[in-house]
């Protein structure tokens, strides 16, 4: 996984410094980009000796929802003629990093053993952000495994108030 890292940050860095005006534009087609890049069959596809750098160009567009301007194009080309095509993933979340880094925020994933009403997002939401001294962009997950309250996940910060973790905190005091 490092090696991965290693290889797409220049590419996350270079498109990063090279949209600098125009970010949330690049990361609608570069996520879009390293969606289609994160198919098995596709990297399989353009792994093939027999298949030639246009052939996975046009494949790539193909699938894409919307056409790649100017530079995203420019940009797939560097990317499938240098045979990084399996970084796109990785360069995508370097990418999202950057931006992240740039305006304050982070993403936050929400962990729920229920749906979370709008209303009760907006007022967790606002916990949060106070709790992590940052913006938060949230995403929420349900998973009924944790019983009752949530976990969150804020880059390499976990806050988890499940029920499933204090079961695991009270069983681990009661051996110990």
């Amino acid at each position: 996984m490092a090696e991965l890292a290693t290889i797409a940050r220049p590419y996350a860095e270079a498109l990063f410094e090279a949209s600098s005006g125009d970010l949330p534009a690049t990361w609608g087609w570069l996520s879009a980009l390293a969606a289609a890049a994160d198919t098995p069959l596709l990297l399989q596809f353009a792994a093939n000796p027999k298949v030639g750098a246009d052939e996975v160009f046009r494949l790539m567009t193909s699938v894409l929802p919307q056409p790649l301007p100017g530079h995203g194009a420019n940009f797939l080309r560097t990317v499938i003629d240098n045979g990084r095509l399996a970084a796109l993933p990785e360069v995508a979340r370097q990418f999202h990093a950057l931006v992240n880094a740039r305006s304050g925020c982070s993403d936050a994933q929400i962990y729920s053993a229920f749906p979370i009403a709008a209303g009760e997002l907006a007022d967790l939401q606002a916990v949060l952000e106070k709790r992590f001294a940052r913006r938060l962009e949230t995403q929420v997950h349900v998973d009924p495994d944790l019983i009752g309250g949530v976990r969150v996940v804020v880059g390499d910060e976990v806050l988890d108030t499940s029920v499933r973790a204090r079961l695991q905190q009270m069983k681990a005091a009661l051996t110990a």
